[in-house]
């Protein structure tokens, strides 16, 4: 399945078609919000209630017809916590909305500097630029995990729903960067010297950011994602005639063919396990898939903007509905999620720990 993803330069938009990558007659479309005020509501106790409220609706086109429009029910200026909130709760104050719009700000003006820097080194160099790519989109997850390690140690924040699919996403950037390693794109030194020292200063920028703001780091991860997506868009509009004579990359068809596809599924929250299975027959269809695993991190990154938000999609309804609040106690401790470090610290002082052990 091919995915056309085309967010705006300050994400406040984004709008992803797909269409099939071995029926050119059918496809679909459909648009979100916001970076900031409509997210992918994935997991969290009001899972099943979200499902219901957000229900899709398609109409189905004939033959000649050329795409099929998809839209939400719910208003697409309504942020998920807004969606959330009961109504004796206050509405999120002018200084958090103020607190957002800063974040992104300042992630959009990153992005936009480092895209500037990757587009004067590598405007004719396509593996080179997609092998610096891909370098860096890994460090965000390792970040993460490094992160909510360290919260667990300490007792902060116990789940483990982030790690593993924080973990499935590494594991498929990892993937990618091993197809652009054997498209040549590491051959030249200075590539591989520009981009490890890029992840290097990425990752400590990452565990800073996720510390202050787990929101923000993860926005800015979703803009990066954004433009890889782009990026690889770009690159089939361009060069899919030739592609599609090229035979496919081996590492590409044992990953996406022959090896166990739990994490693959593990990384892509908005869908249902077992629902996308890429066919890999040449390079265009490498890197339709590549594109499309880019547009599935970013929904993930979307989803990941709500504190508590993010489910694994292998976690069953009935598993959410009626485990019981001792089981639950493993993965998370009630009353010490935290947002950031500074939040952490405080609920430890002011919430007592929680004995796990029975007697």
């Amino acid at each position: 399945m091919a995915v056309s993803f085309f967010p705006s330069s300050t994400c406040s938009s984004t709008a992803v078609s797909f269409s099939s990558s071995t029926m050119s007659r059918s496809s679909f479309k459909f648009y979100a919000s916001s970076c900031s005020l409509s997210r992918a509501s994935i997991g969290s106790p009001n899972r099943l209630h979200l499902r219901r409220s957000c229900k899709v609706q398609a109409s189905v086109l004939k033959e000649n017809e050329e795409k099929v429009i998809v839209e939400e029910t719910f208003q697409p200026k309504t942020s998920p916590d807004e969606e959330n909130r009961s109504p004796s709760e206050p509405p999120s104050s002018s200084m958090e909305k103020l607190v957002i719009k800063i974040e992104q700000s300042i992630n959009i003006f990153l992005t936009d500097s480092v895209i500037k820097v990757l587009d004067t080194l590598y405007h004719d160099r396509d593996y080179p630029r997609f092998f610096v790519l891909e370098t860096i989109a890994r460090v965000p997850y390792f970040a993460f995990m490094s992160v909510l390690h360290m919260y667990e140690t300490f007792g902060w924040w116990r789940r483990s729903e982030y790690l593993k699919v924080h973990f499935a996403e590494s594991w498929n950037e990892m993937h990618h960067l091993l197809i652009m390693e054997e498209l040549g794109g590491n051959a030249w030194w200075f590539d591989r010297f520009l981009a490890q020292h890029i992840a290097i200063f990425y990752y400590f920028m990452t565990v800073f950011m996720y510390m202050l703001s787990p929101r923000m780091a993860y926005h800015f991860s979703e803009c990066v994602e954004g433009h890889a997506f782009e990026t690889y868009d770009k690159f089939i509009k361009e060069k899919g005639d030739e592609l599609k004579k090229i035979p496919p990359s081996k590492v590409a068809v044992k990953y996406y063919t022959e090896e166990d596809l739990y994490l693959f599924d593990e990384f892509q929250t908005a869908r249902i396990p077992n629902t996308r299975r890429p066919k890999i027959e040449n390079m265009y269809d490498v890197f339709m898939n590549i594109r499309d695993d880019e547009a599935e991190h970013c929904k993930t990154m979307k989803a990941c903007q709500t504190h508590g938000n993010l489910r694994s999609p292998h976690s069953s309804e009935e598993t959410v509905t009626t485990v019981s609040s001792e089981d639950d106690l493993g993965c998370i401790l009630p009353g010490a999620e935290c947002e950031g470090i500074v939040d952490c610290i405080k609920k430890s002082i002011t919430n007592p720990p929680v004995n796990h052990i029975k007697p």
